[in-house]
């Protein structure tokens, strides 16, 4: 299988395109399946999490096994997703194209 051709677009861009293709809906719905690819401790004290709080890789797939999107989340011990309360979007393919945020 061939790589998709890879678009930049601003991290706010890309939080759009997440938001409005409804990801983390469908992975709770369960259209989407999601797989912890990592799952480690906070890197960075500007994480400002609570003790405890997993920082996670995430992968959604679709019912072919086929990769359509990668997050990052702060999942907290009481289940929470910290930071915005949502999972944070590093990588979407849609119609064949994925998508990367912009460097910093």
């Amino acid at each position: 299988m061939s790589k998709p051709p890879i678009k930049r677009v601003s991290a706010r861009e890309l939080r759009k395109m997440f938001n409005d293709g409804q990801y983390w809906e469908q992975v709770k719905q369960g259209t989407l399946q999601s797989i912890v690819v990592a799952n480690n401790h906070p890197s960075s004290p500007r994480a400002n999490e609570p003790v405890c709080t997993r920082s996670q890789y995430i992968i959604y797939v679709n019912t072919e096994s086929e990769k359509v999107a990668g997050v990052h989340q702060y999942l907290r011990t009481d289940g929470t997703i910290g930071a915005s309360g949502r999972p944070d979007p590093k990588e979407l393919l849609v119609d064949g194209i994925l998508y990367i945020p912009e460097p910093d």
